[in-house]
This record gives structure tokens, C-alpha cells and sequence, in this order.
């Protein structure tokens, strides 16, 4: 299991023209290849009077099923420079269908690249990335008097604190990385002296908004 990965905020749609042509990109999350292939269906059913639906998608922890289509465009000008921009934005397991309305002027092989590539770059940046972070959940127990210095270290170091629960003692409910999971249990124990039980629980993975100019995740935890 892959511990991070990149991957859509959310499914979306971007249109554009250029030289009279209608592009329009529509992009989506996918767990394998059947979904990527009904989705290339159902937006080909849609626009069913286009003159091209042309696709890429990536899929697997390895990126290990990647397809691309040019759906009669010129080889190389539709399918490979989707598939491109997905390489480019290291996404994973998504999926982008550009729809074209021939407008009567012809763009040529090196601005149907351009249209194409453009096309699936601004649809990605009109819904976001994300980066999917495999964490792990812990429960934190400590007395009262250490509750306050635990919750400020906490969301100092960009932890979220999900739940609090004051009874003989204070469990604090967070989660942390689980590729760091060590470290983090190593560094509590040493703030506190040891003074801590710490209960691990679930692994799943947390969603956290991720800057593709500086090409860094916004927050440490989901």
C-alpha cells in the first residue's frame, strides 16, 4: 500500500475555444479500469455529435495501467499529451476525457497539442490536487496536568486533534503519518517522560489540499 499519492480534489469540467474549435475536459477520480472505461461511455454518449472523445488515465499504485486515446485525431496530437499532463501532475488512478467540436479551421498537429494539453492542464487546476496520506490512528492517554502541553504540541506540529475525551484521565484522539508512526510515538513519550499510553487503531488515508506550484502539501495532517 502506498503510503502518499497525488490524485483530484474532485470530478469537474472545464470548456474552452480556440479558432472557432470547442474543447471540453472532463476529469475524474477512478479505482480501476472498468470505471475509467464506462466513463469515456457515458461523456461519449453525451457528446455523441462531437467529433472526437479523446482519453487518458493512469491507474495502479505503480501507475501500472496507463491507456490513451487520439479517437481520430492525428497519432500523437490528443491522447498522449492528456496522458502527459497527468505524468507532469504525478495524479494517480484519474482520468481525463477532452471533448473537441471541429469549428471549420484546422489547428494543425502542433496546435492540437497545444489545445489538447492546455485543455486537461486547466481542467485539473479548476478542481484541485489533493495528496491521499496513508495515516494511522492514535489515542493518546495522559493525566490533566499534562493535557495542555500535549494538545500544544500537537497542533503546533500540524496534527489534527479529532477527538478529546476527559474522564479519570485525557484521551486525545489523532492520527500521524503511518510511514512515521515510530518517530512520532518516539517523540511523544520523550515530551511527556514517558508518561503517556499510546493506542494505536485504524489505518486509512486522510485528504490534505496540495500546492502544485511549490509542489508541498498545505497542512502535515489531514
Amino acid at each position: 500500500m502506498t503510503n502518499q499519492f497525488l490524485t483530484i480534489a474532485h470530478s469537474g469540467t472545464h470548456e474552452f475555444e480556440i479558432k472557432k474549435s470547442k474543447f471540453i475536459a472532463n476529469v475524474k477520480r477512478v479505482n480501476n479500469e472498468a470505471e475509467a472505461k464506462l466513463f469515456i461511455e457515458e461523456i461519449s454518449a453525451t457528446h455523441k455529435k462531437a467529433n472526437h472523445n479523446c482519453f487518458a488515465y493512469l491507474i495502479g499504485e505503480n501507475d501500472n495501467i496507463q491507456r490513451e486515446s487520439d479517437n481520430g485525431e492525428p497519432s500523437g496530437t490528443a491522447g498522449v499529451p492528456i496522458l502527459e499532463v497527468l505524468k507532469n501532475n504525478q495524479l494517480h488512478d484519474t482520468i481525463i476525457v477532452v471533448t473537441r467540436y471541429f469549428g471549420g479551421i484546422k489547428l494543425g498537429a502542433g496546435g492540437l497539442i497545444r489545445a489538447y494539453s492546455n485543455s486537461a492542464s486547466q481542467v485539473i487546476e479548476s478542481v484541485g490536487i489533493v495528496e491521499k496520506l496513508l495515516q494511522t490512528q492514535v489515542v493518546l492517554t495522559v493525566a490533566y496536568s499534562l493535557n495542555d502541553k500535549l494538545q500544544y504540541y500537537l497542533k503546533e506540529n500540524g496534527f489534527q486533534i479529532s477527538k478529546v475525551d476527559y474522564g479519570s484521565e485525557v484521551k486525545i484522539t489523532t492520527a500521524a503519518l503511518t510511514s512515521e508512526l515510530e518517530n512520532f510515538k518516539t517523540n511523544i513519550t520523550n515530551l511527556l517522560a514517558g508518561k503517556v499510553n499510546i493506542k494505536t487503531k485504524d489505518e486509512r488515508y486522510f485528504e490534505v489540499p496540495y500546492h502544485k506550484q511549490t509542489k508541498r502539501r498545505l497542512t502535515q495532517n489531514g
